[in-house]
């Protein structure tokens, strides 16, 4: 499953339907920690992100947490209840500061149905999502901690990364209980696997910051090849 969206919704619009989304919404900022949208909660409204990443996570039966997904610049979140009107799937939460339009869930139903092109990008993301979570689930049943943590590790570098003397910096500041539910594990468990990493001098980690020191081993043990 991968944490970033393929095709950011905003982007994949037109540029009059864009503007026409942006312009039907109210412009609201989150800190980082703030919870824009709170699972099982029964509002409808959506959110465009203009700027800023957001962490969208489910509890599990374990009293824990699941990361599904990153979203950041040019993604909506919240549009599957706006769409269907049950309650919210999942709870998403500002990782840093992000801006936003937000969107009643009648007002981007009828800016969905007044354009085709619009409601058939959302179908193919709502789409995608599916297809995503099926792969997280064989994923968490097959793959050890290490080649799942691997697999993020790569997303991570090739969607927010940057070139370093030292490396490929990470800058999103994902603390390790998120990396542990970003890969289904327990934060244990991912701590170690982040000392095997940095035994093996993959990896440099600090207080929210990661240096990838060779992405091509990391891409081997995502691939589960030792």
């Amino acid at each position: 499953m991968s944490l970033f969206g393929q095709d950011p919704f905003l982007d994949a619009l037109a540029r009059e339907d864009r503007r026409a989304l942006i312009a039907a919404g109210a412009p609201r900022s989150y800190a980082p920690g703030d919870v824009m949208v709170r699972e099982r909660d029964t509002t409808t409204f959506v959110l465009a992100i203009l700027s800023g990443w957001s962490v969208v996570s489910v509890g599990t039966e374990r009293g824990t947490r699941l990361i599904l997904a990153l979203r950041g610049a040019g993604e909506v979140v919240g549009d599957l209840a706006a769409v269907d009107q049950h309650p919210r799937s999942a709870t998403v939460t500002a990782l840093g500061p992000v801006e936003c339009v937000v969107l009643p869930g009648e007002r981007f139903r009828r800016f969905l149905s007044a354009r085709p092109a619009a409601t058939q990008l959302i179908m193919r993301q709502l789409s995608a999502r599916l297809r995503s979570a099926d792969v997280e689930r064989r994923s968490l049943a097959s793959e050890p901690v290490l080649q799942r943590l691997a697999a993020r590790l790569v997303e991570l570098v090739e969607r927010a990364g940057r070139q370093a003397p030292e490396g490929v910096v990470v800058d999103l500041p994902l603390p390790q209980h998120d990396l542990a539910a970003a890969v289904g594990a327990t934060r244990e468990a991912v701590a170690k696997a982040l000392r095997l990493l940095r035994g093996q001098g993959l990896v440099e980690t600090g207080t929210r910051r990661l240096v990838v020191k060779d992405i091509g081993v990391l891409r081997l043990l995502a691939a589960g090849r030792d």
